[in-house]
C-alpha cells in the first residue's frame, strides 16, 4: 500500500468521524450514562428533523446504535423542539427489516400504530409533497416488507381503516402486496364481525393481481357460512372463478355443508351446480353433507338418491350411512321402502350388521306387526345376525 493510499484513507476516517450529526449522536449516547442532568437536555434540544434523518440513514452508525439512539429520543419527545416524523420511523424499520432484526422491526411498528400523534397511514403526511426518503435509501423488496409488516400489525391491533389506507398507498405505489398479511387482516375484518369490508377488500386483491390462493379464498367462504352469509360466500366464489381464482372441492364442501347445516336446499341446488360449471367432482365428504342434510331436512328420498350415486361412483358408503337412511324410513312406518335401501344395499355388495337388523325389526314392532317382527327377529337369530 503506498503512501498516499494510507493519507488518503486517513483523510477519509477523519471526515467520517468529524460529520456533525456522528459527533450529536455519540454525544447523546454519553449522555444517557452521566449523572449530569442537564447534558440530555442540552442535546436533543439541538435536534432537527434532518439531522436525525442523517443519523438514522448513516452507513456508519450501526444499526443498534441507531435504535438506541431513537428509543432515547422517542421517550423524551419534551426535550426535542419538533416531532418525530413518519419517514424517521419508516427509515429506522426498514434498516432493522435488512438486518434481519424482525422482532425489533416489529415491535417498532407497533409504537408507531399506536402513536396518536402521528399520521401513520402513508409514508408521509399527505400535504407534504417530498419523495419517500425509504424509497431512496433501500430496496423494493426491504419497502415491501415495511409496509406489509405495517399492515399486519393494523390488523393485529384492529386498527382496520389504518389498514385499508396502507393497502390502497400500496396498490397504488406498486409495492409488492404479500397475500399472507392479507389474509390476517382478513381475518381479524370477520372476528370482528366486518363482512361487508372483508369482501370488498378480497375483491380489490383480486382486482390488483394479487396472487389469491384457494386457501384465502375458503378461509373467507368459511367465515361468511359460520356466519349466515352463504348466498353472499357462494357469490364470491363465482366471482373468484370469473377473476381466475378457482376454489376446490374443500370451499364447495364448505358451502355444501353450510347449505344443509341451515337447510337451505335451493341455495344447495345452485351450489352443486356451480360445483359442476367448475369441473369440481363430489368427494366422500360432499356425499356425507348431502346425506346428512338432506335426512335432517325431511328429504329422506334424496338422501337414498345420493347414497346409490355415492356407490356408482365408486365411492365407499359406510353401512352407517345406510342404516341411517333406514332408520329415517323406519320413523316414518315406510317399512316397504326401508326394505327397498336394504335389498338395495346387499344387491351392491354392502353387508348388513346388527344395527340394521336391530333397526327393521324396532321398525315392524312400530307398524303394529309383532307377528313379523318377532319371525324376522328369530330367523336373524337362527343366523346369527343378532
Amino acid at each position: 500500500m503506498s503512501i498516499q493510499t494510507i493519507l488518503q484513507d486517513l483523510k477519509t476516517l477523519k471526515k467520517i468521524t468529524t460529520q456533525p450529526h456522528r459527533i450529536l449522536a455519540e454525544t447523546i449516547i454519553s449522555a444517557t450514562t452521566t449523572t449530569t442532568t442537564t447534558t440530555l437536555p442540552t442535546v436533543l434540544s439541538t435536534l432537527t428533523p434532518h439531522t436525525v434523518k442523517l443519523i438514522l440513514t448513516d452507513p456508519h452508525i450501526k444499526t443498534p446504535k441507531c435504535l438506541s439512539l431513537f428509543t432515547i429520543i422517542t421517550q423524551n419527545p419534551s426535550l426535542i423542539p419538533f416531532n418525530i416524523h413518519i419517514e424517521h420511523y419508516a427509515t429506522l424499520i426498514c434498516r432493522l427489516i435488512q438486518s434481519k432484526r424482525f422482532q425489533e422491526a416489529k415491535n417498532l411498528v407497533n409504537s408507531l400504530a399506536n402513536d396518536q400523534n402521528l399520521r401513520y397511514y402513508v409514508p408521509v403526511p399527505v400535504d407534504v409533497p417530498v419523495d419517500v426518503p425509504v424509497d431512496q435509501c433501500f430496496n423494493s423488496r426491504i419497502v415491501s416488507k415495511l409496509f406489509n409488516l405495517m399492515f399486519k400489525v393494523y390488523s393485529d391491533v384492529q386498527k382496520f381503516d389504518a389498514g385499508l389506507e396502507t393497502l390502497e398507498y400500496m396498490r397504488n405505489n406498486g409495492i409488492v402486496i404479500s397475500e399472507s398479511m392479507c389474509l390476517v387482516y382478513l381475518i381479524g375484518l370477520m372476528r370482528s364481525g366486518r363482512f361487508g369490508l372483508c369482501l370488498a377488500v378480497l375483491d380489490r386483491m383480486m382486482d390488483s393481481g394479487v396472487n389469491v390462493s384457494v386457501y384465502t379464498l375458503t378461509v373467507v367462504v368459511d367465515g361468511l357460512c359460520k356466519n349466515g352469509e352463504i348466498r353472499s360466500a357462494r357469490e364470491l366464489v363465482e366471482r373468484g372463478m370469473r377473476k381466475g381464482v378457482g376454489p376446490n372441492v374443500v370451499t364447495f364442501n364448505t358451502l355444501v355443508d353450510a347449505c344443509c347445516k341451515r337447510w337451505e336446499f335451493e341455495e344447495l341446488e345452485v351450489v352443486l351446480e356451480l360445483m359442476a360449471k367448475g369441473g369440481v367432482e363430489r368427494n366422500s365428504d360432499t356425499y356425507k353433507f348431502l346425506i346428512d342434510g338432506f335426512l335432517n331436512g325431511g328429504k329422506v328420498a334424496d338422501a337414498e338418491r345420493v347414497i346409490a350415486e355415492m356407490c356408482d361412483k365408486g365411492l365407499n358408503a359406510e353401512i352407517h350411512l345406510w342404516n341411517a337412511v333406514v332408520v329415517k324410513y323406519c320413523k316414518l312406518g315406510k317399512m316397504e321402502c326401508a326394505f327397498k335401501v336394504f335389498d338395495n344395499m346387499v344387491a351392491r355388495s354392502v353387508v348388513p350388521n346388527a344395527e340394521t337388523y336391530r333397526v327393521l325389526v324396532s321398525g315392524i314392532c312400530g307398524i303394529g306387526e309383532m307377528g313379523a317382527a318377532k319371525e324376522l327377529a328369530e330367523k336373524l337369530q337362527r343366523k346369527g345376525r343378532v
